[in-house]
């Protein structure tokens, strides 16, 4: 069975320093800074987030399942990504499994392997095993918020 995502010291101080790079304009790897409404407070929320691209598309991948920058962004529907000194205003449209599987295939086999143990398909897993993932770890489509689908 996955390993269920807690918030520990360590990865609360990681993702504090990856945020301050980014607002300072480093931008390690594929990282971007997502803000979204609180679905509660309707405060603006931050958190570091690894962008795919595939066939000329970006992504979104809740890689640790639905923690709360999934949900937040789900009520929202939009917020802004900013990458080095660019912020951009951004809708999502969370795909469904068929369409999410071939993304998190990808995602498990090239990214890091730190993301694993959250999954229970593994980089050989059919499709198949992806689609009952997707429940799981959802995707977003990433769109310029005047984009319509």
């Amino acid at each position: 069975m996955a390993q269920g995502y807690r918030a520990t010291l360590g990865n609360r101080l990681g993702n504090k320093i990856v945020s301050i790079l980014l607002r300072l304009g480093v931008t390690p790897g594929r990282m971007a800074l997502l803000t979204v409404p609180g679905r509660k407070t309707g405060l603006p929320r931050s958190t570091p987030v690894a962008v795919g691209e595939r066939d000329g598309r970006r992504w979104l991948i809740a890689a640790f399942g639905e923690v709360n920058w999934v949900r937040n962004l789900r009520a929202a529907g939009a917020g802004t990504i900013r990458r080095g000194r660019r912020t951009e205003a951004i809708t999502v449209v969370e795909l469904p499994p068929k369409e999410a599987a071939p993304i998190l295939k990808e995602a498990l086999t090239s990214g890091p392997s730190f993301i694993r143990p959250y999954f229970d398909a593994t980089p050989e897993s059919p499709l198949s095993d992806f689609e009952r993932e997707a429940a799981r770890h959802p995707v977003f489509l990433i769109q310029a918020a005047s984009t319509q689908i």
